[in-house]
């Protein structure tokens, strides 16, 4: 950020970091964002760091609770894997095991865990579970999804394949409010950048060639994500993910965005259009 945020008046919010932990991805989000506050003198207040995996459930999840503690952050652990088990095990064997009635119970007992923090947002980072309607009612979760507002749901690939049926001219990501709906809460900041011109465009003719000979189907089986136009996207949308969420994250910092109620407050409009900001760190 080209401005040191030493912000007069209330105390900084108080931020919750929801992770699974569960690849390597999900350190380097949390470790990038703090060394960010750390370089732009941000006063980010990282309150609590909540995990639903618990220690010993596998090597990633271990180096991401190792991770916060090296960053000096409180934790917190409950395992969605053990509560999962336990309540399968107390319903009927004639009865459908109701997942909304777990995720429900889960995210009551997580948010006994969260409350005595006092936060105020909610950073969902690698975690892979769907909220409870009560949990979204509670708070407000920010949630980063790898598509501009109105574009492509699902997982990044899904969202990828369909920018490639599409023939799409761009792309981007978005930080939204965690909603029972999914991938579809209001949107709080957005970036986009082209998949056309310069390196694009000779992938976007062999790509074209490739799908009028076998069809899209048969080239997501055969390459996958070692597509080269699929890989350029992804390479590209992945370098503006970390920037977009820390610069969204540091607008509740300087007091241009405010949570409450499960809301988020603005002084201006929302969404906030971060693409210079974020363009400007991806060329620095």
């Amino acid at each position: 950020m080209t401005e040191e945020a030493t912000p007069a008046g209330p105390p900084p919010p108080r931020v919750g970091w929801l992770s699974s932990g569960r690849d390597p991805a999900a350190r380097t989000l949390l470790r990038e964002v703090v060394e960010r506050a750390t370089r732009d003198r941000l006063p980010l207040d990282i309150a609590l760091v909540f995990c639903d995996r618990e220690r010993g459930e596998s090597a990633d999840s271990d180096a991401f609770l190792d991770l916060a503690g090296d960053l000096d952050l409180p934790v917190a652990t409950l395992s969605s894997a053990t509560s999962w088990q336990a309540f399968r095990a107390g319903a009927p064997e004639t009865a459908d095991v109701d997942r909304d009635a777990w995720r429900a119970a889960f995210h009551e007992a997580a948010l006994r865990l969260l409350e005595p923090h006092r936060l105020d947002v909610l950073v969902l980072a690698g975690y892979m579970l769907i909220v409870s309607p009560l949990m979204c009612s509670r708070h407000a979760m920010l949630n980063l999804h790898p598509a501009l507002p109105g574009g492509p749901t699902g997982s990044w690939q899904q969202v990828i394949w369909e920018l490639l049926r599409r023939d799409a001219t761009e792309t981007g990501a978005m930080i939204h409010l965690v909603t029972p709906e999914l991938d579809r809460g209001p949107v709080v900041s957005f970036d986009r950048f082209p998949i056309r011109g310069g390196a694009f465009d000779p992938l976007w003719e062999a790509f074209g060639s490739k799908t009028a000979a076998k069809g899209l189907d048969t080239i997501i089986e055969e390459e996958g994500e070692a597509e080269p136009l699929f890989a350029l996207i992804r390479s590209t949308g992945e370098a503006r993910e970390i920037p977009l969420l820390y610069r969204t994250v540091a607008q509740f910092v300087l007091g241009r965005l405010r949570a409450a109620h499960g809301h988020v407050l603005s002084t201006t409009r929302l969404p906030m259009d971060l693409t210079a900001e974020v363009e400007r760190e991806v060329g620095a």
